[in-house]
């Protein structure tokens, strides 16, 4: 069984997928996909789901919040595949992608810096490219569990 999620999200709706009670009604073995906001998964019920084999995999391309902090469970839970979101590109623009990350892996592989335009942000701050793209702040909307990674950073 595949449960995938490409829902809309509003605000105040809460999480509408990956909650204890959903992945308890799933068959056991599972897999979650989610492509929607990764706000609406419970990320301690999937973390937990995939420990115990209640899921068999989790993939996503979406995380709450973003950037996850260091020691969001997701960086650690077993059987999972996260990828960059890439909804609505062309194969061009998903080649260029893939060129991008394996020229950001041999850089950290050999200890070299990154380009300016491949970094969003370096050291806990936003950097390069993300600096000129992005302002500092909350991009979650005031999310009270945003906030609290904010506050323990």
């Amino acid at each position: 069984m595949m449960r995938t999620s490409r829902s809309n999200w509003t605000s105040g709706r809460g999480r509408l997928c990956g909650s204890d009670k959903m992945i308890s009604q799933m068959k056991r073995g599972a897999y979650l996909v989610n492509t929607a906001r990764g706000k609406i998964c419970d990320r301690n019920a999937i973390a937990k789901a995939l420990e115990t084999g209640q899921l068999a995999g989790y993939a996503g391309d979406v995380w709450f919040p973003q950037p996850a902090p260091k020691e969001h469970p997701w960086r650690t839970m077993p059987n999972h595949g996260m990828t960059p979101h890439t909804s609505g590109t062309s194969l061009a623009a998903q080649a260029r992608y893939a060129a991008g990350v394996r020229e950001i892996l041999e850089c950290w592989v050999e200890d070299k810096d990154i380009r300016d335009e491949y970094l969003i942000v370096d050291g806990g701050k936003l950097a390069g490219a993300g600096a000129h793209s992005y302002s500092a702040g909350d991009a979650t909307g005031g999310s009270e569990e945003a906030a609290k990674f904010k506050e323990s950073q």
